[in-house]
């Protein structure tokens, strides 16, 4: 199975950026169309963050999802010369020179906007040394060799979200390395805390508020912006908001703060079709506490 899906992404991937951008918006806007769970996630949870959520905004969030996942063919198996020409603007890379200047590793914090794992892979082209990217295993075993394939290649690591995983991001920022990790996944029981995102308490990670407060760490907010028309990229790197004084439940909600600021700019291009506030098999609800 892994061949054969692996040959369908590196055919996918060979499509012009424009066609895949427009393949997106026909694919995604049959898939809200005939889903209405999905139509009622998305308006639901745009409500929440108190975002536009009438029909239009909502159907143009399923179109930028799928179109983001159309894109991991591209970051998957094109080489990363094509996908560095793909940026055409960078927006607050002193912020990373800064912190190399200082002798900090850089923790890259990005939620689920945009275009997330080809902007990672054009910040480890342009570092001068290696990137690690944590992630979580995807739900169709197939995909994950064609996915780790993808990131392991050049300056770029991947590291799964378990104990061995944790044990490699540490040991990669304190040789001064980078480290990227998506804080917004509804986390496995016992990872997490509860805090508010967007205004309804959510269970979300604690991995990243840990690495935020390590010695000689800079933690770094970015984005890949999806630009119209399959033009290409922006990519945004913003520092991070605000005081991390290592109380878990205040640095956890600190960091979705942050996540927070970067999705209001770009809204439509995040992951709004994602359960992000249910209870993960073994937690206690907050309100049965």
């Amino acid at each position: 199975m892994s061949s054969i899906i692996s040959l369908i992404f590196r055919l996918t991937a060979k499509l012009p950026l424009p066609v895949l951008y427009y393949l997106g918006g026909f694919l995604g806007s049959i898939a809200y169309f005939l889903a209405p769970q999905l139509r009622r996630r998305i308006r639901e949870n745009l409500r929440q963050a108190d975002l536009p959520c009438d029909n239009k905004t909502a159907r143009l969030v399923a179109i930028e999802a799928v179109r983001s996942g159309l894109e991991l063919t591209i970051a998957w198996t094109r080489q990363p010369e094509y996908m560095v020409s793909l940026f055409h603007d960078t927006q607050g890379w002193e912020y990373i020179e800064q912190a190399i200047e200082n002798k900090h590793g850089l923790l890259l914090i990005t939620p689920h906007l945009g275009s997330y794992d080809l902007a990672g892979r054009f910040i480890s082209e342009n570092l001068p040394f290696d990137l690690t990217a944590m992630y979580r295993p995807p739900k169709k075993a197939y995909l994950e060799p064609i996915m780790t394939a993808g990131r392991e290649r050049g300056k770029g690591h991947a590291a799964p979200a378990n104990a061995s995983g944790v044990r490699q991001v540490v040991r990669a920022l304190k040789k001064q390395e980078a480290v990227i990790i998506l804080p917004d996944q509804v986390p496995q029981a016992g990872e997490g805390v509860w805090v508010p995102f967007f205004g309804k308490t959510a269970y979300t990670m604690s991995l990243a508020a840990r690495l935020a407060v390590m010695n000689n760490v800079t933690p770094l907010m970015f984005c890949g912006e999806r630009l119209a028309g399959g033009k290409g990229f922006r990519l945004h790197i913003v520092p991070f908001s605000g005081v991390l004084n290592g109380d878990k439940e205040h640095d956890v909600a600190l960091i979705n703060h942050n996540a927070e600021n970067l999705i209001r700019r770009f809204y439509t291009q995040y992951l709004f079709s994602y359960n992000r506030y249910k209870t993960p098999a073994g937690v206690t609800k907050l309100d049965e506490k």
